[in-house]
């Protein structure tokens, strides 16, 4: 089982919701969040000064899926958040060692 996060803009999240609820993927958490890769941010001007916004907005979305749909998930992230311009987003996938379903107790792929 893998972890894939993705921070990507957040006008993008519609889309790749859409894109994983395609793939089967049944439980995605959002949380919106600020930062800054590349971009470093921008400057602003509100009345009459000027302003540095050093983090932007983003959002943050995280999905556990299993091994054999990971690399499908990646695709469609990549392919429905990207829009060729700077501060496009990143994927990170890591391992999870256990997954449990509270309310059930199932373990594993059975509690995704």
């Amino acid at each position: 089982m893998k972890l894939v996060t993705a921070i990507i803009k957040p006008f993008k999240l519609e889309e790749v919701r859409e894109a994983l609820s395609q793939l089967g993927v049944q439980g995605i958490t959002v949380t919106e969040v600020k930062g800054f890769g590349r971009q470093k941010g921008h400057t602003e001007l509100y009345r009459g000064a000027e302003y540095v916004i050093d983090f932007l907005p983003k959002v943050k979305l995280e999905t556990a899926v299993d091994d054999d749909v990971v690399e499908r998930v990646i695709e469609a992230i990549e392919q429905s958040a990207r829009t060729g311009k700077i501060g496009d987003g990143k994927i990170f996938v890591a391992d999870l060692e256990q997954v449990i379903r509270i309310r059930t107790g199932e373990t594993g792929g059975a509690a995704l």
